[in-house]
């Protein structure tokens, strides 16, 4: 019995059923029940001599509002968790009344909406989960005798030649390599590398940081998304001009402000009016709007095409400003020889030699 109630206190999150569809490549959490609250009592009933401010918290409702932030729909998101749609929206409620602010806008045509201080709160949730997930995968990477361990980031719409490279480098003074992915916004794959929290991530028009090298190793053009009764369906190439009479479904700004801003401002520049409908976070989201006939979704193109078949089409976009370096990038002070030789070895299989016989010349430490 004992044993069984340990159980009950453990929180798994199994990854083949979530990394599908959440932003982190988050694994397993085992957080005593009780780890966290207001007179730091531990599960054995003992409070800590460090832990009388901190907040009452559960690692269970951290995700949870993680998740509504990525579904921005209760049911949807009430489905990911695993329980019904009226529990999920009172828990949500009753997390609002403890902390004593609101922390989305439940609205019927748009859905939930999240407000400056979800918003806010959903940034440190995330950063709390991952440096929960790092600790979990570090001290495992210990245990099976790993000599390092290297943390990398990449988005959502990372291409799988992409994904195979970096799983697939090996370090001849690094024999015992342990990599670790993590999936992020493009935001905060860069704070992460800030924080040190990541060593290297793959960017999408990452922000220009003196703190930061940003090598392009490969384009990433935008496509558009659409429903296959469009008229530009017919079209091997498309325009925002083809959608000047459409809602638009694009990336929040947070998820990404160099791609938010370039297509508002091409939109600007060609005289085309904006009408945002929807905001989404990835892919799947994007592709289920579309196929509800909710609107137009222009976003970078997706590895992976989870479409139901002849629902929706996906074209690319030929406007030239529509077009975004994506990068290699860590910290500029990270003299790391580990580091930058992982760097070196991905980057040697995107980056073109500047000729025959010469050594390719990269802004890293040697």
């Amino acid at each position: 019995m004992r044993d069984k109630a340990r159980q009950g206190r453990l929180l798994p999150f199994i990854e083949h059923q979530t990394r599908k569809r959440t932003q982190s490549s988050f694994s397993y959490f085992f957080l005593p029940a009780g780890s966290f609250n207001r007179r730091g009592v531990t599960p054995e009933g003992r409070v800590g001599p460090h832990c009388a401010m901190l907040p009452q918290v559960d690692v269970r409702h951290l995700y949870s509002v993680v998740v509504l932030a990525e579904e921005l729909n209760f049911t949807r998101a009430a489905h990911r968790l695993r329980i019904s749609q009226p529990a999920f929206s009172r828990q949500i409620t009753a997390l609002e009344k403890q902390y004593g602010f609101q922390l989305v806008i439940r609205d019927r045509k748009r859905g939930a909406q999240l407000t400056e201080a979800g918003r806010m709160f959903v940034e440190e949730a995330r950063s709390a989960l991952l440096h929960a997930d790092r600790a979990i995968h570090l001290a495992r990477a210990a245990h099976h005798g790993y000599d390092n361990v290297l943390l990398v980031g990449h988005p959502t719409h990372a291409e799988h030649a992409w994904i195979s490279t970096l799983l697939t480098i090996r370090l001849p003074l690094f024999p015992k390599l342990k990599v670790r992915l993590t999936t992020l916004f493009a935001m905060e794959l860069v704070r992460s590398v800030l924080a040190n929290e990541l060593h290297i991530a793959l960017v999408t028009a990452p922000p220009t940081d003196a703190k930061l090298t940003a090598v392009p190793f490969a384009e990433t053009r935008l496509c558009a998304v659409f429903s296959d009764a469009h008229t530009a369906a017919q079209k091997e190439q498309v325009t925002l001009e083809d959608f000047a009479n459409d809602e638009w479904i694009l990336l929040p700004r947070n998820v990404n402000a160099t791609i938010h801003d370039t297509i508002l401002e091409t939109a600007a520049r060609t005289g085309i009016p904006f009408r945002q409908a929807h905001g989404v976070i990835n892919a799947e989201q994007a592709f289920y709007l579309v196929s509800e006939r909710a609107g137009v979704a222009i976003l970078p193109r997706p590895s992976t095409l989870g479409a139901p078949a002849g629902a929706v089409v996906v074209r690319p976009l030929s406007d030239p400003a529509l077009s975004f370096e994506t990068c290699l990038v860590m910290r500029r002070d990270d003299d790391s020889k580990l580091v930058n030789q992982y760097a070196r070895a991905f980057l040697r299989k995107y980056v073109r030699k500047p000729g025959s016989g010469r050594q390719m010349e990269l802004p890293l430490s040697a």
